[in-house]
């Protein structure tokens, strides 16, 4: 029986090669967060959310990103139905069931990462992509669970596992349970790992806390994007706490590779193709 025929599968439609497009802003025209310059929101999707002005990698949601990154029509989403449960009965400024239900309108997403398998120039692989616009994809038991399922059926299927990142860290409304999911992931990746099948980190601006510490770390090729902030605590927090100056470039991308944390920095442009030859070079 082919795992991917399991009742826990759905296939999630994607658009034809007609419709592929980069899901952008409302309006006509966006500002560069970096540059401040204006961009058509159509030239903008066209060159994958990337100023063509100062090269700033704009935010990307998990859509757009699996698109950018499979075969038209090859993505089948795993556990799309997950959703968090607020056993702590959590209040900040307001209960934690409030925030999931004004996350989930909208984003239209149940928690904060897209799973499931793909295909890239006909290679298959299993996908995770991490959307920031839930709750800034802070990690809590539904992506932990939705990233443990995902690697443990690439291992059953022999399979390569990619994983986009782009958090805050673990969700503090779940408390010590979203912590667990650190050690969750990471032994799930270790079995794949003894399984001999790779797993490819790529991260996005910004991946920090948690998420930095646990998965986004361990990956045999280990990507991000061009001035990607990446670390534990901010930089702010270091500055202050060490009462020290952190050099310039701290925790930007090019500083970790330099540093040797992260293998390469790839614009988003040769995201695709950088990925196809990893799958190419792994493969057994």
């Amino acid at each position: 029986m082919s795992l991917f025929s399991s009742g826990k599968y759905s296939t999630l439609r994607m658009p034809t090669s007609g419709e592929r497009k980069m899901v952008i802003p409302d309006g006509s025209w966006v500002k560069c967060k970096n540059c401040g310059q204006t961009l058509y929101t159509d030239r903008l999707a066209d060159n994958l959310l990337v100023c063509w002005y100062c090269n700033c990698h704009l935010s990307m949601d998990a859509h757009s990103r699996i698109v950018s990154l499979t075969d038209p029509d090859s993505f089948a989403e795993m556990d799309a139905d997950l959703k968090s449960v607020d056993f702590l009965h959590f209040t900040d400024s307001k209960p934690y069931t409030a925030r999931l239900e004004e996350n989930e309108k909208k984003t239209r997403l149940n928690d904060a990462i897209v799973c499931g398998s793909a295909k890239l120039d006909g290679r298959p692989y299993m996908l995770g992509v991490m959307d920031f616009r839930f709750m800034g994809a802070s990690m809590g038991s539904v992506v932990g669970e939705k990233i443990t399922r995902l690697v443990e059926a690439a291992t059953a299927a022999k399979l390569p596992v990619v994983i986009v990142t782009a958090s805050g860290g673990a969700r503090m409304q779940e408390g010590i349970m979203s912590l667990m999911q650190m050690a969750k992931t990471c032994a799930a990746l270790e079995r794949h790992a003894e399984a001999g099948l790779p797993y490819f980190a790529i991260l996005t601006n910004p991946t920090y806390g948690g998420v930095t510490a646990s998965f986004a770390a361990v990956g045999d090729v280990i990507i991000a994007e061009p001035g990607a902030m990446i670390g534990f605590a901010g930089p702010r927090v270091i500055q202050e706490t060490t009462n020290s100056k952190l050099p310039e470039g701290f925790q930007t991308a090019e500083f970790l590779l330099e540093k040797g944390l992260i293998d390469r920095v790839v614009e988003r442009k040769n995201l695709r193709k950088e990925l196809g030859l990893l799958l190419d070079f792994f493969k057994k």
